[in-house]
Formats: structure tokens, C-alpha cells, sequence
């Protein structure tokens, strides 16, 4: 499972599992429990660019990004490679 470090957020890693196009699991650390387990569950069963379009922009508060934005940009990342 890769591990990607993310910055600007409560968060400090996630790491996620694609299978055949589609997200099937997703942990972060640290960060708001419940809402990053809402997240993950949510996106869990996802085709990867249907996560991204969802999620990426979404911002938390005056920051410029969310934990959800950095899953998009990790998933981005992952399908970049």
C-alpha cells in the first residue's frame, strides 16, 4: 500500500489500495477521525477519476486545501505514475 505524505492539513499520511481502477481502501493518520473515516467509506468502491473530480478543491476552512483534496491529489499522483 502506498504511503503519501501531505501537507496543509490536520493529516499527515495516507495510504490507499487501487484495484482495477477503483479504490478499495483507504487510511489516513491522525487528522478528524470521523470525517476522514466518512471520507474513506465514501470513497471506498470509487473509479479512481470519479474520486478526483469529486474531491480535489474542496478546501477546509481559510486553508488551500482539505484532507479530501489531498486524497484527489495523491490519487492523481498515483494514477500519473
Amino acid at each position: 500500500m502506498p504511503v503519501y505524505t501531505i501537507s496543509g492539513v490536520c493529516a499527515k499520511t495516507i495510504e490507499f489500495v487501487v484495484e482495477e481502477g477503483r479504490v478499495t481502501k483507504i487510511k489516513f493518520q491522525s487528522g478528524c477521525s470521523g470525517n476522514l473515516q466518512g471520507v474513506s467509506r465514501l470513497a471506498e468502491g470509487m473509479k479512481v477519476e470519479d474520486v478526483i473530480r469529486k474531491l480535489q478543491g474542496i478546501r477546509c476552512g481559510d486553508k488551500a486545501t482539505s484532507c479530501p483534496d489531498q486524497l484527489a491529489r495523491a490519487l492523481a499522483e498515483y494514477q500519473a505514475r
